[in-house]
């Protein structure tokens, strides 16, 4: 029982985004965190998510230190406003190492360095332009991969992220994944859309950043998560510190299984799920998927939502 935290990756991120809890009494707090961020990254985080420019914020190797500074950044607020500890964590993608830094499994100095290789490491497995994602709505699980299967024609073309009931992200050679919106419109979907990402994210083309990653995750000192840590990898608990690297290094180039997660963690009856980053992204998901569980999602995108989850759980 208890509740969950969950913690999001990229697409979350916004100029301007926690700027209404940062003009608050909070602020302080906040800032401080990406003090320590400049001290790591050698440049000034806070002033990128206040100003932009939104290429700049948009473009991986800016966005994932971002949202792991902006994500730690509230759950230090949440701490430090008597929030409890969840029974719980996880992410999804990069909010998996948000994830773990708030389990104490890993130092906050430390991943800002990892997911800031990660998203250069990202950038440089494909050429520019080469790869694409998009979002495909409205069809089931099994016509999506299908649908890949169909349309691939030689190229690579996957389901990589299964983020709700009807909704599952694609990702591969640009040409492919275009050839995958044209036939997931004939096949009847509500929606298909190119998105605006820069790497085509959890495809089989980001096995060479794995594999350079899995070199600096070795590095890294893990500990064992303090709190239990379901991954989006495979919806199953790691407690040893050992499975961690080897976890990461297959999620950079494996599907995000989203839907399974959530269920799992509903599965150990933890209510609410509470969003702790920038944004509602996944409150939305989350609550499709726990719709017929009536699970109670929460999101800590500004002051008022912060109250609404610290009563929630006092």
């Amino acid at each position: 029982m208890g509740f969950g935290f969950v913690f999001p990756g990229q697409g979350s991120q916004s100029v301007g985004m926690l700027g209404e809890l940062a003009s608050s009494s909070d602020g302080a707090s906040l800032r401080e965190t990406f003090g320590e961020a400049r001290g790591v990254l050698g440049y000034d985080l806070w002033e990128l998510i206040s100003a932009g420019p939104a290429e700049q914020l948009n473009a991986t190797e800016y966005t994932q230190p971002a949202l792991l500074a902006a994500g730690i950044a509230l759950w230090r607020l949440w701490r430090q406003r008597g929030g409890a500890e969840p029974a719980v964590v996880s992410g999804h993608s990069l909010g998996e190492f948000t994830a773990l830094v708030a389990a104490g499994a890993l130092e906050f100095a430390e991943a800002l360095a990892l997911v800031r290789a990660r998203g250069q490491l990202m950038q440089a497995a494909v050429p520019e332009g080469s790869g694409a994602m998009a979002a495909i709505l409205g069809l089931e699980d099994a016509t999506v991969v299908q649908v890949c299967r169909d349309s691939a024609d030689g190229q690579v073309l996957e389901a990589v992220n299964f983020n709700a009931p009807g909704q599952v992200v694609v990702a591969g050679e640009r040409t492919a994944v275009q050839r995958a919106i044209e036939a997931a419109r004939a096949r009847g979907a509500k929606r298909a859309v190119v998105l605006p990402v820069s790497v085509p994210a959890h495809s089989s083309l980001m096995r060479p950043a794995a594999e350079r990653l899995a070199e600096r995750l070795a590095a890294v000192h893990w500990q064992a998560p303090r709190l239990a840590f379901i991954s989006a990898v495979d919806a199953q608990e790691h407690r040893d510190p050992g499975e961690l690297p080897a976890l990461l290094t297959r999620q950079l180039a494996s599907p995000v299984r989203w839907s399974e997660t959530v269920r799992a963690l509903a599965a150990r009856g933890l209510n609410p799920i509470i969003e702790c980053g920038p944004g509602k992204v996944l409150t939305a998901l989350n609550r499709r998927i726990g719709r017929e569980g009536n699970l109670e999602c929460l999101a800590l995108e500004d002051r008022g939502s912060l109250e609404q989850a610290l009563a929630a759980v006092s």
